[in-house]
């Protein structure tokens, strides 16, 4: 056999398996085929599975008997959703065009700590909003509340600057982010930014490196950067819920870690793996936590943040139409000031 045809039929032989690999990675659009896929996804690209201790070998034994190649649609989303349930995550998703699945058991057994109707005997009718935020001078001494209920909406350093400016005669300032589910890390930490005057180190983030559930890639810093003209250098507070999750649970977490600012409330709700996507055969998209982030000291911190100071909303006081998180963040403040 002269050279040329050894190369060739080389070639025809690695064609021939690398085609296979492919059809070995094809999965049908059938319940059977959609569940496989479902399964493998989270199998290969979910970040929690070692620290969560979950047996999703286990799971698929459970679930797999289930699956009937004449179920419905409908008995065919719910079947994987329950499935996705056991991975108690709120970053995970499962869309089709007619529902949707998420898991939200991690608010249960968490008083809610917050009462909007509560919250407006402190702002009036008289505050100032920048979308999203809402902002008042709330303290006779001279103390700032600022109410950030999402970080989906951009305030950019313009807006800040408007806002501190607002505050700048005052002896501390409240943060107020329960009820925040979360939204963009680059608006969380740009709020986060007009704290510190120097860069910090807030974090670690590890990012999947293969399919195998360890196959991380090594720890990467993640720093926070002091805002450009704006640098808040007197106490602050931070007031927190079970409701905090997710870009939210970020920030607690930067702000945590920085030395004027105090964490009052609950412990957070979590949610700190960067959620990616992936695409069923049968077009349904499935979102999970894919990139898993730490604390500065390598914890995780996807269970939540406990906060420095724990605080619930007093039953009699919310009667009273008086929010106890506020009223322990005026005091805190004002004794700051005092010393």
């Amino acid at each position: 056999m002269n050279h040329f045809l050894k190369r060739a039929c080389l070639l025809l032989l690695l064609l021939t398996q690398l085609s296979a690999c492919v059809r070995e990675e094809y999965l049908p659009n059938t319940p059977e085929g959609n569940f496989e896929a479902l399964w493998k996804i989270i199998n290969e690209q979910y970040c929690f599975l070692e620290y969560k201790e979950i047996d999703w070998d286990g799971i698929y034994l459970k679930y797999v008997d289930k699956i009937t190649p004449d179920m419905d649609e409908l008995d065919l989303f719910y079947t994987l959703g329950e499935m996705l349930n056991e991975l108690k995550d709120g970053h995970v998703n499962l869309i089709s065009d007619n529902n949707f699945f998420n898991y939200d058991g991690w608010l249960v057994g968490y008083p809610r700590n917050f009462n909007e109707y509560v919250q407006e005997n402190y702002l009036g009718d008289n505050y100032l909003e920048k979308d999203p935020a809402k902002y008042k001078i709330i303290h006779p001494q001279g103390i700032g509340y600022l109410y950030i209920p999402n970080f989906s909406t951009t305030l950019d350093y313009n807006d800040l600057k408007r806002i501190f400016n607002y505050f700048v005669n005052c002896q501390g300032v409240i943060i107020d982010v329960r009820e925040n589910g979360g939204g963009s890390l680059v608006n969380a930490s740009r709020l986060a930014s007009c704290f510190t005057p120097q860069k910090v180190l807030t974090g670690y983030v590890r990012h999947k490196t293969g399919r195998g559930r360890s196959d991380f890639s090594s720890p990467r810093a993640i720093y926070l950067e002091p805002a450009e003209g704006i640098y808040w250098d007197k106490a602050a507070v931070v007031l927190t819920s079970r409701h905090v999750y997710s870009a939210a649970n970020s920030f607690v977490n930067e702000m945590k870690n920085l030395p004027n600012v105090t964490v009052i409330g609950d412990i957070t709700g979590g949610g700190s793996g960067l959620p990616f996507s992936s695409e069923l055969p049968n077009g349904w998209r499935v979102r999970y936590s894919a990139s898993p982030h730490f604390d500065i000291n390598m914890e995780h911190i996807e269970f939540g943040i406990p906060p420095h100071i724990e605080v619930d909303l007093d039953k009699d006081d919310e009667k009273k139409g008086i929010d106890t998180l506020i009223e322990k963040a005026m005091i805190l403040l004002s004794q700051e000031e005092s010393e």
